[in-house]
């Protein structure tokens, strides 16, 4: 497996990391939205909430060891032609929210449920509760994780949109770069 940055494209773990972690943050919002079809306190609504934190979490995981590989990678490939400053400097700012985004979240549902005094349920494990019992911020930091989660549609949404423009209209490599090479 490649763990270099080429001219032309991203190493092979973070291409990878990339589109599993799409496939994840798809699945995790999908999950989430799906559970208000079911009334509370059933089986299937509940097991959609248990999917909802666990694909989280596995985010968590996976967002650490793509800024690993993002770091040794090295310098990103070029694009060609290249953009405009205000394009890079905002591109920039997308990718630090969105960095942001896959720790934060995962980290305020851990944390929510061990305020609630919840089990922190993880594919047959019980993690640990990061904090004791406490209701009452539990309720805020869980109005806060709903509220990123949708601010979390427009971030994910911008990136995607510009990947879209640099694919379709400006023709160039941006989304070339995170695929694997031939």
């Amino acid at each position: 497996m490649n763990f270099k940055n080429t001219d032309t494209h991203y190493n092979t773990l973070s291409v990878a990391l990339h589109w599993l972690m799409f496939i994840l943050i798809v699945t995790v919002y999908g999950s989430i939205e799906l559970r208000e079809l079911f009334e509370k306190g059933t089986e299937t609504r509940d097991a959609f909430k248990m999917w909802h934190f666990m694909l989280g979490l596995s985010l968590l995981a996976l967002v650490s060891v793509r800024l690993a590989a993002r770091l040794v990678g090295g310098a990103a490939p070029a694009i060609h032609p290249e953009p405009a400053k205000w394009q890079n400097k905002l591109a920039t700012f997308v990718h630090i929210a969105l960095y942001v985004f896959m720790f934060a979240m995962p980290i305020a549902g851990w944390l929510i449920l061990s305020l609630a005094g919840k089990p922190i349920p993880f594919f047959g494990l019980e993690l640990p509760a990061l904090a004791a019992q406490n209701n009452e911020l539990a309720k805020s930091i869980k109005e806060i994780h709903e509220t990123a989660g949708e601010v979390g549609y427009y971030v994910i949404g911008l990136h995607a949109a510009a990947a879209l423009f640099h694919h379709y209209i400006l023709a160039d490599n941006t989304v070339s770069r995170m695929r694997l090479p031939k």
